[in-house]
């Protein structure tokens, strides 16, 4: 009996290895075909000659600090891939049958808005590693992060930082208050159902959320928060 079970479990892990080895070559020949097509430096050129690109200097270090707290708070410290957020997310999708949770980091979302759709697929998530890795290798962090808050989509036809602050404040960038910043900064999670101009009462329910993250990992004090909260125009 013992030895069927052996059996049994050899042919189940060889067949999840050649279901592994079929996706990520298929996921490694898109990341080819893509950059084939376009360069990454090409790409990375092609945003930063956007009128609207704006740099990590004329944001407010606060809706920096809220972007990482809540979509990547280990940023700093992955090589383009966070193994605890993604085994985290497998486990969640596992458990409930779908492919809802994704763990991307923020390189790997700047990959996806680089190159790739929304679809949820498994050669597009490899594909999209792939190209993650190359930014992380070529770019500094602060350059990764400079991009990817100018290719994230805040809803209502707004693709950038720069874009969305104009748009639904009418003001600079670097002229966002905290309270501001931190509704900003919630928004890409879910664009469509968060945008201002559609939800306000969805994008403030976020925004505690964003600022119930940054108390967690430290960045604010709740005290603080409470304040950011309050400041409501």
């Amino acid at each position: 009996m013992k030895k069927w079970i052996l059996r049994i479990l050899l042919i189940l892990l060889a067949a999840v290895a050649v279901v592994a080895l079929f996706f990520l070559g298929k996921g490694y020949f898109m990341y080819r075909d893509a950059i084939e097509e376009t360069s990454i430096t090409e790409k990375v050129e092609e945003i930063r000659a956007k009128e609207s690109y704006t740099s990590l200097d004329n944001l407010p270090k606060l809706y920096l600090d809220a972007v990482i707290a809540v979509e990547d708070h280990r940023f700093y410290s992955h090589g383009g891939i966070d193994l605890i957020a993604t085994g985290r997310a497998i486990l969640n999708d596992i458990r409930t049958l779908s492919f809802a949770e994704g763990g991307s980091t923020i390189t790997q979302q700047l990959a996806k808005n680089m190159y790739f759709t929304q679809e949820k697929r498994i050669e597009r998530k490899i594909a999209e590693l792939f190209v993650a890795f190359d930014l992380e290798r070529n770019y500094t962090k602060e350059e990764i992060l400079e991009l990817y808050v100018n290719t994230i989509y805040f809803g209502n036809g707004y693709y950038c930082i720069r874009d969305a602050s104009e748009g639904y404040f009418q003001k600079e960038p670097s002229q966002m208050t905290d309270f501001e910043s931190t509704l900003l900064a919630g928004i890409p999670n879910a664009p469509s159902a968060y945008a201002l101009t559609t939800n306000p009462d969805l994008a403030r329910q976020r925004q505690r959320q964003v600022l119930q993250k940054m108390v967690d990992y430290g960045v604010l004090t709740q005290s603080q928060a409470d304040t950011i909260e309050s400041s409501s125009p």
